[in-house]
């Protein structure tokens, strides 16, 4: 028997690490793309170690720019991004708990019908109401500024419900002794549910963050201008070339740059994330 679990073990780690080499095998061949000159690079027979134009490249990405068709440095656009990212996230974490604190501690019409309606808009992706938020955020004056890219993201049905779930849990005896101690709706908020609700909120911001990261097709609309355009979209303008050749050398040093703020919270907040996603009583 203990035979046969250890076969069982090698299987699975044997089955892990293929999937594991899958996934870093591109994220390595980008990295060496990087260190290497784009003459190397373009001509079919670039080595699988490293080269000696990494300071170079990683140099010019980040302080000078690319081509033609993406003059901004990755430095100035990795501050969008980020700013972006941490927009998003911070702004649906608020609307969210907001929202569900409402929907469950108090009690006023439709309350059910409201979480419902909040629920279905799950449905409409912002590629379906693409062309009414830009006429929105046009009409406002908000193109090419931080808040024209964050504030129609915002909203969040997910972070609700999961939210909404979270605070189901909460036995209702916190409640009563909160009003028992004379503790208000905002003290009750503030003191009980917030540090309860410390792994939720960590869970929201490392999923809400990527996603703000990763948006390509609601930045390409609004941005006009180099100096507002994010990483994401920078990578595709430095690829998207016409009489000349892409350079090659800095896509893959900007896509490197690129992956390293999502992985870098991944990372310090995977302890809070896993417990916010797992755990269901606190």
């Amino acid at each position: 028997m203990v035979e046969h679990r250890r076969w069982n073990d090698i299987v699975a780690y044997l089955v892990l690490t293929l999937g594991v080499l899958l996934v870093v095998f591109p994220v390595y061949v980008a990295l060496i793309a990087s260190t290497h000159d784009a003459a190397t690079v373009v001509n079919g027979n670039m080595p699988m170690l490293p080269g000696g134009h990494a300071l170079e490249n990683y140099y010019r990405a980040i302080f000078v720019g690319g081509s033609r068709a993406s003059r901004e440095p990755v430095g100035h656009m990795l501050i969008n991004s980020f700013i972006m990212a941490m927009g998003i996230a911070l702004g649906k974490i608020f609307i969210s708990i907001l929202s569900a604190y409402a929907v469950v501690y108090f009690r006023f019409p439709f309350r059910k019908t409201a979480f419902w309606i909040i629920f279905i808009t799950l449905m409409l992706p912002v590629e379906v109401r693409i062309y009414p938020t830009y006429k929105v955020i046009a009409d406002l004056k908000m193109l090419d500024t931080y808040g024209g890219l964050i504030l129609p993201l915002i909203a969040s049905a997910t972070g609700t419900l999961l939210f909404r779930q979270f605070f189901m849990t909460i036995p209702d005896e916190l409640l009563e002794a909160s009003r028992i101690d004379g503790a208000g709706p905002y003290r009750f908020f503030k003191d009980t549910l917030l540090p309860l609700s410390v792994t939720t909120m960590a869970a929201l911001f490392v999923i809400q963050f990527i996603y703000g990261w990763n948006q390509y097709l609601w930045p390409l609309l609004i941005t006009t201008q180099d100096s507002m355009q994010t990483i994401v979209t920078g990578i595709k303008k430095m690829l998207t070339t016409t009489d000349e050749l892409a350079e090659w050398q800095l896509a893959m040093a900007t896509a490197i740059l690129a992956m390293l703020p999502p992985v870098a919270v991944v990372i310090f907040m995977q302890r809070l994330f896993v417990r916010g996603l797992v755990e269901t009583e606190k």
